[in-house]
């Protein structure tokens, strides 16, 4: 079977998805096609120079609807003879783009791909789609159907995390994103975004806030008690499917959990030849890939599941792993994945995470992979495993080798 690399990735900064947000007056197309054209001129990509651009995006209503693939192909500077590919995996869209890609590679079905996604929460807000699984009654009430923050207070009180446990981590993921902005670690990925005239829009995750602590974020009310205990009541909802528990603990609330951002990021996918062919170094092997489901009303617990078959599936354990990105959905997604792989927290998302720079839905997989990547390099490390929760109760995982 063919091997599948990693030759380039790229992102935009993450822009704050409200109407005061950096990125606001920029389309998801506009947005893709900056990016597809940043992986185009870094690597000198002529004509069909690859098979398919795809593309994930979550929320694909209005803007975002139809086949936002092919739209920013033809809004991009890519040769038209190139076709696109919108997918939908929720969170982890952009994540299984870029596992579409490396498998059709290994299978022969081409020998390069631009994987990547996009999302501008500020722009299409986030369910606009209406959900079957959340509008649907007949879907909804069989499966226990509750909103995420619900199952992420609902893990804490599963795994037994305090809100001093979930604040922690929070304030650890600024912590890291600041540093890493300070030392540069971005650099070789970030795309300044401009504007129709060229003028520079944004060059910095704009959601970060430095200077929260553990006093900051006490302040804050629990999010989802309200909706949990009081109108809807979604907390009677889920304590029907886990019966065990006298009370769901809320402890999450808008400062330990994913911020809502704008963004998109790319990832070029080729096979060796491919690498050869157009005088490009391959800069890690996707080793492996693995996606799951989960049960849906606790619903984000899918990266234990997902990394445990993905270490099965291929004769590894977690001890192999150099380097951890799980996205920071919320704080216990993240907590759960440590406390399941006993792991040190001090090689799970090193450079922070989406609590502090934000989560745009459709691209966040991508964003890490290549975040993974730039940081395996920074310390010279050969394995790195990436993975998200996802929605409806999903997992899925990627393994990169460095080469």
């Amino acid at each position: 079977m063919t091997e599948a690399y990693i030759y380039d990735a790229v992102r935009s900064p993450r822009g704050k998805g409200r109407k005061d947000g950096a990125l606001h007056e920029v389309t998801a197309v506009r947005l893709s096609a900056q990016i597809l054209n940043a992986i185009k001129s870094r690597n000198n990509l002529q004509g069909h120079a690859v098979e398919d651009v795809i593309w994930g995006n979550v929320t694909q209503v209005k803007e975002q609807g139809g086949c936002l693939a092919r739209s920013a192909v033809l809004a991009s500077e890519l040769d038209e003879s190139i076709p696109g590919l919108a997918i939908n995996r929720f969170c982890a869209s952009g994540m299984e783009a870029v596992n579409l890609a490396a498998n059709q590679v290994k299978a022969g079905a081409g020998s390069a791909y631009i994987a990547g996604g996009v999302e501008m929460m500020g722009r299409v807000p986030m369910g606009s789609d209406g959900a079957a699984i959340a509008v649907d009654p007949t879907l909804a009430m069989g499966t226990y159907f509750v909103p995420q923050g619900i199952s992420a207070d609902l893990i804490a009180t599963k795994f037994g995390f305090s809100r001093d446990d979930v604040d922690s981590l929070a304030v650890e993921s600024q912590r890291r994103a600041a540093e890493a902005w300070a030392d540069g670690r971005f650099e070789k990925s970030i795309i300044d975004i401009r504007d129709q005239n060229g003028l520079l829009i944004l060059d910095r995750d704009e959601y970060m806030r430095p200077g929260t602590d553990m006093q900051t974020l006490g302040a804050l009310k629990a999010s989802f008690k309200d909706m949990g205990e009081v109108m809807p009541g979604f907390d009677k909802v889920a304590l029907m499917k886990y019966p065990e528990f006298e009370r769901i603990n809320h402890v999450h609330h808008a400062g330990n959990s994913s911020g809502i951002v704008d963004g998109s990021a790319a990832i070029l996918v080729g096979s060796k030849e491919f690498g050869e062919s157009h005088g490009l170094t391959p800069r890690a092997r996707i080793r492996a890939t693995s996606k799951i489901g989960t049960e849906p009303t606790i619903m984000l617990t899918g990266p234990v599941p997902v990394t445990e078959k993905i270490m099965k599936d291929n004769g590894m354990k977690i001890s192999d792993i150099d380097l951890f990105e799980v996205n920071e959905a919320f704080a216990a997604v993240v907590l759960r994945f440590m406390q399941a792989f006993d792991v040190d927290p001090s090689i799970v998302n090193v450079n922070g995470g989406a609590i502090a720079m934000g989560h745009p839905l459709g691209a966040t997989g991508a964003m890490i992979i290549g975040t993974l990547l730039d940081e395996m390099e920074r310390q010279d490390k050969e394995l790195g495993l990436a993975t998200l929760c996802i929605a409806s109760g999903m997992g899925v995982a990627t393994i990169i080798e460095r080469v």
